[in-house]
């Protein structure tokens, strides 16, 4: 194992896909001279050249559109939005047709392509720049949605994800390019699409939780274990197809749940698990499931506000002390 940061483990994923397939290539903007808004590139165009490294207008509908061009012609294009609030703009090419391309040509055709930057908040960027689209695009069919919580888990998610058939979305934490952790030195090291893990074993209540609201949720179970509540933590790792078989075998240990979510309360994660675990696992819950959701407002630009419109371990406590009957 290696220690790397988040945004190195992406690099290396990247690098050894270029390094592997000629058709691997990537665009957006800054990825090439400037190596990357967030230096996920870092070092990319040196090494390979501006044919496949390549730097993009500001013009997210364009350059996603080229993409799916090029996937549907053979090439597995990676395409960086600088955040996922921008690619707002590219919806109609990733929803229209990135996600529909096989189905509506009989399967003679795909499109192998990997749409990938930071989602959700990333400190006092106001409004438009801190909404949680992983729930969106996951109600799509014909996309997979990714978002991993630590470097060795975005390392074999995304080197997967470029060898996928089909569209990804992969979303990434501004806020987690710096976070350090222990990455996976295996050869080829792949970690398959639909699988998540189980991060912290615990036998008094289940707490689901992806992106940056995993290390919110460690915080939190630090905080209650010193009062003896063991929270078993599941990363679903990838929010569609989801590995909701891990999550009802859990439920069904400890009786209890609490889904973490940075998203707003309707139609998002917490809601399609919660209705889940009530479908297949509700003679097994010894209270109803909980979730810790962003509220039903935009994210304010003032740091105190900002401080109290973000799930904080403190909620999370709340949470998990309501469905353990301890408050």
């Amino acid at each position: 194992m290696a220690e790397l940061q988040f945004r190195e483990a992406l690099l290396e994923a990247i690098d050894e896909e270029m390094g592997r397939d000629e058709s691997v290539f990537i665009m957006g903007e800054e990825v090439a001279e400037y190596n990357g808004a967030y230096k996920v590139t870092e070092g990319l165009l040196d090494k390979y050249g501006f044919k496949r490294v390549i730097d993009t207008p500001i013009s997210e509908l364009g350059f996603a559109g080229i993409g799916v061009g090029a996937a549907m012609n053979g090439l597995r294009p990676i395409v960086e939005f600088m955040t996922f609030n921008f690619a707002v703009l590219a919806a109609d090419q990733i929803i229209n047709h990135a996600s529909k391309v096989r189905y509506m040509l009989g399967g003679q055709a795909s499109c192998p392509i990997v749409f990938r930057g930071p989602n959700a908040s990333a400190g006092q960027l106001g409004a438009t720049h801190s909404v949680a689209y992983d729930s969106m695009y996951a109600h799509f069919p014909g996309l997979s949605v990714i978002y991993p919580s630590e470097p060795d888990d975005a390392k074999g998610l995304l080197k997967s994800a470029i060898r996928n058939d089909d569209a990804v979305i992969f979303m990434e934490s501004e806020q987690m390019y710096g976070l350090k952790g222990e990455v996976s030195e295996e050869d080829d090291y792949l970690i398959p699409i639909g699988k998540g893990k189980i991060k912290r074993e615990g036998s008094d209540v289940t707490v689901v939780a992806t992106g940056k609201m995993y290390h919110i949720v460690k915080q939190a179970a630090a905080e209650m274990a010193k009062d003896g509540v063991e929270m078993e933590i599941i990363d679903p790792r990838t929010i569609k197809p989801l590995d909701i078989d891990l999550i009802v075998e859990s439920v069904k240990k400890t009786n209890r749940c609490v889904i973490v979510d940075e998203a707003h309360p309707f139609g998002g994660l917490a809601s399609e698990v919660g209705f889940l675990i009530q479908r297949e696992a509700f003679d097994y819950l010894d209270a109803p499931v909980r979730r810790v959701t962003l509220p039903d407002v935009n994210a304010p630009f003032s740091k105190p506000l900002f401080d109290l419109w973000l799930p904080d371990a403190k909620q999370v406590v709340e949470a998990v002390n309501a469905v353990t009957y301890r408050t």
